[in-house]
């Protein structure tokens, strides 16, 4: 695997969820900073080093509401 993709949402509570596609990996954080930190961890966790993507794509998913 060359690349690991993460999908990204608010969470209700604050803050955002990140869960990895076709892979069972979630994490959460306050912010993006801390977010980005805490799915490279994550990552390095979930995968032995010699089965580890090379690289971690964040999708930001932003529902917005406006009026109609």
């Amino acid at each position: 695997m060359t690349e690991i993709l993460f999908v990204v949402e608010e969470a209700a509570e604050g803050g955002y969820l990140a869960r990895a596609v076709g892979t069972s990996i979630f994490t959460e954080a306050d912010d993006l900073d801390q977010l980005r930190d805490a799915v490279r961890d994550a990552v390095r966790c979930h995968f032995e080093e010699a089965d580890r993507p090379k690289a971690i794509r964040l999708h930001l998913v932003r529902d917005e509401v406006i009026a109609a």
